[in-house]
């Protein structure tokens, strides 16, 4: 495994402790910056910070948004909100595992598609509902799903 580069977290405490950031902002960043939050980097963060690394995976454990795996570069996220269970995503689910070959909260061989489960994604008229990254697809049935996925794999979509 590669080792990671400190410089982007040094210079996101030193950039948030001087606007007097919380904890939660600095984690977000350090995601941002790295795509999840390395363990390396936790405990660079801690060291810096004078915070115990419990307390801050303590935090991060607490909200669903960190991760402490790398994700793919598309992360797709199925709703499973009560709007979406009725209109079908089961089905939606079904077919994304079976051409991906992996289940939910898994990561590609080639780190091009993480698989997510959510709650709601707020789109209930469009349901069933996937997000791939910032992008959301509707009114999805398992045959454009497939169409959708075989779009991103054919074109590594932008």
């Amino acid at each position: 495994m590669p080792e990671i580069d400190i410089i982007p977290a040094h210079k996101i405490i030193e950039r948030e402790n001087a606007r007097g950031s919380s904890l939660i902002t600095i984690l977000q960043d350090m995601q941002s910056a790295y795509g999840y939050l390395p363990r390396e980097i936790l405990l660079f963060l801690s060291s810096r910070m004078n915070i115990p690394i419990a307390r801050i995976i303590g935090a991060a454990t607490f909200y669903t948004q960190f991760r402490f795996e790398p994700s793919g570069k598309y992360v797709i996220r199925v709703c499973h909100g009560t709007a979406c269970h009725i209109a079908g995503v089961e089905k939606i689910s079904d077919v994304i595992k079976e051409n991906l070959h992996i289940n939910e909260g898994e990561t590609t061989k080639d780190m091009l598609f993480t698989l997510e489960k959510v709650a709601c994604l707020g789109c209930c008229a469009l349901a069933p509902v996937v997000m791939i990254n910032e992008t959301t697809y509707g009114k999805l049935t398992p045959n454009k799903m497939i169409k959708i996925i075989k779009e991103y794999k054919k074109n590594n979509h932008p």
